[in-house]
């Protein structure tokens, strides 16, 4: 049977006229509209550079047909909008697709050497070509970001002019044309040589230009430039200090993305129709009220019974954060988890709602009490599952996972009542640690010193890359979500040989906190790998009391023993202890914490003190 075409999500050039009208410059996936290349990233197409604009040209340019509305209440509360929309994926007919722009304009000639804005090398329309040479155009290698998420071109004449004493600029502008050239010596920053044809200051080298102070010393800092915005976008003075980077860094850009599940009362999409009028719904206390308000906007024929109208009320109501301040960001994200961690332990039998119910969770039928001697308890079964994945917003220099509200862009330039979002629906196992026993093995003097040398690392990590003290977060490791994570990961890994499904194909969900103990696996991929049973099947307890212990007993050796069991930290910044490439670790999709905070040694213990393990006891049963 011949496969049908791909379908691919278009990225269209700048300007203001209908999508349709403009040139095509690439095709990327649809996924990676809010994974890669979202909003305010840096795209490359072939010798080409260019930024993704805003959402507020995409509000424009995307249609109803190729960029339909989805909704999930829980999680369009939390970030304050009615919807998401699926970013455009469509074939060669399509008249859809996201605007970018040319970014940086900085760009150097091979031949000529000329280092000028591209306007000014007069190339032929549609092309990015010296004028006078004929030859491809480099756009420049080197960028600067700040913190607060702002991105400009990179200082070549300042650079050029600067001065030994105390890194003052001399006269500018000077009048001459920069020129950029490669010695051909070395790959290193020394190699690049850029000069200015007015003679007032000799070739100097890119290096030194990546040190955290360069640019400050030549008394530069952020204008607040916001290309991806375009022209109209006002400039604000922001002040924080600037950072050279490469272009293709992935501290350029990384997506800000929250996600959440679709559980009961919200999973058979019958609320669907009041997205945009729940925010108002929630002012009124009386039924009567609701009423009335349904009715004007309706018509009189509101889709949605009044009574499943107002469970829905009560049902949004309890996940409120009992708090007497207002809840932050942080508070409502973690009452989201808090209550999908509930409904997974309650369970949904499918025998009990209709075909169009999105959360399908069941307890299995076998003896779970072959769980017990592991100490692993509540397996459920999902049966279906669907997840929303939201791109919030983004962040240079800044690790996306611990980020703060003044360190996050935004994807628009005013206020909008939607976000770019995918769905992934699948299936997945659920189970949870022995809350006695994990509470034991929590207090342990050991396990608690070695955990902490993996949160004081990740902090200083942490520390090191923020250039404000006060914007850093506090680290999340514990003993619990280590132990958790890592059993994610050993769990994953196993299932990718048993199952049948590719480890790229699973995802961890993590429930760690005081009240939580648990973790989901689940199909994350939206192909054909997403529902096809094989995974339910490895929750039955028997299966996956075998599953537990086949896992752990492969944790206990890793090809790269002893070094990796012995070594005092591994990974960037030492954030991991007893965890390598050959294994626990995942591909990067797989994984909510971008393999780090991971030790082995906490679910089989260490050579030195067995008693570390989680599951030491029952290695030898």
């Amino acid at each position: 049977m011949t496969p049908p075409p791909n379908r691919r999500r278009r990225a269209g050039a700048h300007g203001a006229a209908p999508a349709h009208n403009l040139p095509r410059r690439g095709a990327v996936r649809r996924a990676q509209a809010i994974t890669t290349y979202g909003v305010g990233s840096l795209i490359a197409v072939d010798h080409e550079s260019f930024i993704v604009s805003g959402l507020d040209e995409a509000e424009q340019s995307w249609s109803r047909d190729e960029s339909p509305r989805i909704h999930e209440r829980r999680l369009a509360r939390v970030l304050g909008v009615d919807y998401f929309r699926l970013p455009p994926a469509s074939d060669d007919t399509s008249k859809d697709g996201f605007r970018v722009r040319r970014f940086p304009l900085m760009h150097s000639c091979p031949e000529c050497n000329d280092l000028q804005r591209h306007r000014d090398f007069n190339p032929p329309a549609g092309r990015s070509v010296c004028g006078t040479c004929e030859v491809d155009l480099v756009p420049s290698r080197f960028v600067v970001a700040c913190e607060a998420g702002h991105l400009g071109e990179f200082p070549y004449r300042q650079w050029v002019h600067r001065s030994t004493d105390r890194g003052a600029t001399r006269v500018a502008p000077c009048g001459g044309k920069l020129k950029m050239r490669t010695s051909g010596r070395t790959s290193s920053l020394r190699s690049i040589l850029v000069s200015c044809t007015c003679g007032q200051a000799p070739e100097v080298s890119m290096e030194g230009s990546f040190r955290r102070s360069a640019l400050k010393d030549l008394g530069l800092t952020c204008q607040g430039t916001r290309p991806w915005l375009g022209a109209s976008a006002i400039a604000q003075e922001c002040g924080l200090p600037l950072r050279t980077l490469q272009r293709g860094s992935s501290a350029v850009w990384q997506p800000v993305l929250k996600s959440g599940l679709s559980i009961p009362p919200w999973s058979d999409g019958r609320s669907d129709p009041l997205a945009e009028h729940w925010d108002a719904l929630r002012e009124y206390d009386e039924r009567e009220h609701v009423e009335i308000y349904l009715r004007g906007v309706f018509k009189g024929k509101c889709p949605v019974p009044l009574d499943e109208v107002m469970a829905l009320l009560d049902a949004e109501l309890e996940e409120d954060p009992d708090s007497e301040t207002p809840p932050t960001f942080d508070h409502r994200y973690r009452a989201l988890r808090n209550k999908e961690y509930e409904r997974l332990r309650a369970g949904n039998d499918e025998s009990e709602h209709s075909r169009d119910e999105q959360f399908v969770c069941e307890t299995p039928l076998g003896d779970q009490g072959v769980l017990d001697p592991l100490g692993v308890t509540g397996p459920m079964l999902v049966k279906k599952l669907r997840e929303v994945r939201a791109l919030k917003a983004f962040t240079r220099l800044v690790d996306a996972e611990s980020t703060t509200d003044s360190t996050e862009m935004p994807l628009s330039e005013r206020p909008l009542r939607w976000l770019p979002a995918m769905e992934v629906r699948g299936e997945g196992i659920f189970l949870r640690l022995d809350e006695d026993r994990l509470g034991a093995w929590e207090k342990s003097m050991a396990v608690a010193a070695r955990v902490e040398r993996m949160r004081t690392a990740h902090q200083r990590v942490l520390e090191q890359r923020a250039d404000d003290a006060s914007r850093v977060v506090p680290s999340p490791a514990t003993p619990r979500m280590v132990l958790l994570h890592t059993l994610a990961h050993v769990l994953i890994n196993e299932w990718s040989l048993e199952s049948g499904y590719p480890a790229a194909a699973l995802r961890e969900r993590l429930y760690a906190a005081d009240d939580m103990a648990g973790v989901l696996v689940y199909t994350a991929t939206s192909d054909s790998a997403g529902s096809l049973g094989g995974l339910v099947a490895q929750g039955e307890p028997q299966i996956l009391a075998r599953t537990v212990r086949s896992a752990v007993r492969r944790a206990e050796w890793c090809s790269s023993d002893p070094l990796c069991m012995e070594t005092e930290a591994s990974g960037a910044g030492g954030i991991n202890l007893a965890a390598c490439h050959a294994c626990v670790m995942l591909p990067e999709t797989s994984c909510e914490h971008n393999n780090i905070l991971l030790d082995r040694a906490l679910l089989v213990g260490a050579p030195d003190d067995p008693r570390l393990g989680y599951f030491a006891g029952v290695l030898g049963q």
